[in-house]
């Protein structure tokens, strides 16, 4: 059987799918109008998510994560789960989410077979967070987070969007959630896409700003697990959680990629900011398993070496929501 490798020696153990565009915040950095419905909402359904989660496994994925858009907005989103988790080499089944209503749909992820859950929170301040979202929800997000804690699930994480505005302060009160958590928040530096070129130049801080905080506090690098996502994490003996970056303008950033992306409409992404992608949504609907992984192979030749960031050029993407993130 072949497996995922691309032209640079990269192996790929680690899906994105996403299964919506369609988002209930207004974050300023990526949907500060709101989703804007573009034609019909023609995304995957649950067995084709299913076929292309089985594809991918008999590739070598073990790791898949169900990002949107907000996943939660698809009510048939438990059974999205329960399918990715019984497929065979599936180890690892994820939620990225806005945490709406988290407190409330996490026991049915949880019992559908998820094992990894993260929970986007740009800021702890309750105001910060109704301005950055649209949504004065903190409280309820937090409390969904508590929740899947105490339900055991087994990896619990916090992504925070890195803003001049809540960098400081932000530090600060991120280390004190995790004193007793033991939750890894990782702040992911601003990408510049297709729609926020002014807000990029206004709120962009370089990932040293967090790295040196850390490390003038005590706080030291993990080693990453093989199939873990592109985070720096940093531990301290005095606190339970973790405090890690995802630094995408980083030297070196796209040399240990490990991560491919489908998006709703059954697209294959090999970069996030590339241009175009490759279609796999006739071989989805006609089910075609064979076809569709030499498809998915033949495709990894065109993997390029890295992203063009520093060159201002975010490719096709105009916001994040657009594929998965």
């Amino acid at each position: 059987m072949a497996r995922l490798v691309d032209g640079f020696g990269r192996r790929f153990h680690y899906l994105r799918l996403s299964i919506t565009e369609v988002c209930n915040f207004r974050c300023t950095y990526c949907l500060p109008d709101g989703f804007k419905k573009e034609g019909p909402l023609t995304f995957l359904d649950p067995q084709a998510c299913e076929r292309v989660v089985r594809a991918f496994a008999d590739l070598g994925v073990s790791k898949v994560r169900l990002t949107g858009g907000e996943p939660s907005v698809r009510r048939d989103l438990p059974q999205i789960i329960a399918r990715t988790a019984a497929v065979p080499g599936v180890d690892k089944v994820c939620v990225t989410t806005n945490g709406w209503n988290l407190d409330r749909q996490i026991t049915a992820w949880r019992d559908a077979g998820l094992t990894n859950l993260n929970v986007s929170i740009d800021t702890l301040d309750r105001e910060a967070f109704r301005r950055l979202t649209g949504h004065d929800r903190l409280a309820s997000v937090v409390g969904g987070l508590d929740r899947a804690l105490a339900l055991g699930v087994p990896s619990v994480k916090v992504n925070g969007v890195l803003l001049r505005d809540t960098t400081e302060a932000g530090f600060d009160a991120f280390a004190e959630f995790v004193r007793e958590r033991p939750v890894a928040v990782r702040f992911i530096e601003l990408m510049r896409t297709g729609d926020n070129a002014a807000y990029f130049a206004a709120q962009h801080v370089p990932g040293a700003a967090l790295t040196d905080w850390l490390e003038a506090r005590g706080w030291s690098r993990r080693e990453r697990a093989f199939d873990d996502g592109p985070a720096v994490e940093f531990a301290h003996p005095d606190y339970a959680g973790r405090i890690g970056l995802i630094a995408p303008y980083a030297p070196g950033f796209c040399d240990s990629c490990n991560r491919l992306r489908v998006t709703a409409r059954g697209q294959l992404r090999l970069c996030l900011f590339g241009e175009l992608g490759v279609d796999l949504r006739d071989l989805l609907e006609k089910d075609e398993p064979e076809a569709l992984r030499a498809r998915i192979v033949k495709a990894l030749g065109g993997k390029p070496a890295g992203h063009r960031l520093h060159e201002a050029n975010s490719g096709d993407t105009r916001q994040l929501a657009q594929y998965g993130g």
